[in-house]
């Protein structure tokens, strides 16, 4: 009978083992299942931004594409208000208030040109003498544009340099 008692806490201490061993495997496989799904949130996340990025860099690049366009509606526009043509004028204007519309819905937006310049925004292709603080923009060339904050064309502009009081008595 010593033996019998022996062997059933044996027998009840193995069963014991096997009871927590399962309970031991479980909680891992749920750690390594709630680990798991983690990483996958988080690819999803990953890839959701990586698809928008590369969204917002072919719109860049189109809208640099089509900034030459820009460029020449507004001179067409310059040239027929000199010309008189008031009817091809307002047409070509229509046009031009449209195009430019549906570009600044999709995040193009004009630089500031007013003030100082800034090197990160203007390029600076002329600097004229002026009674104006030196650095101060008078005139803008060519403007510069942005596609939701990222910079796809700077503006080009002239800026004053201040006139020098000998050369101003001559």
């Amino acid at each position: 009978m010593i033996m019998m008692a022996d062997e059933e806490k044996t027998e009840s201490s193995d069963k014991n083992q096997e009871q927590a061993q399962p309970a031991d495997e479980k909680a891992e496989m749920k750690e390594k299942m709630l680990r798991l799904a983690a990483e996958f949130d988080n690819y999803k996340k990953r890839t959701r931004k990586e698809v928008d990025e590369a969204g917002a860099m072919g719109r860049a690049s189109l809208m640099r594409e089509l900034l030459p366009i820009v460029d020449e509606f507004e001179l067409a526009i310059l040239a027929m208000d000199k010309s008189g043509d008031k009817e091809m004028l307002k047409g070509i204007v229509m046009l031009y208030s449209n195009f430019m519309d549906t570009l600044k819905r999709n995040g193009l937006s004009e630089i500031n040109c007013e003030g100082r310049s800034d090197p990160f925004r203007h390029e600076i292709v002329m600097v004229k003498e002026s009674k104006e603080k030196e650095g101060t923009i008078l005139e803008v060339v060519k403007k510069g544009y942005e596609v939701n904050g990222k910079m796809i064309r700077h503006a080009s502009v002239i800026v004053a340099k201040h006139e020098d009081e000998k050369d101003s008595k001559k």
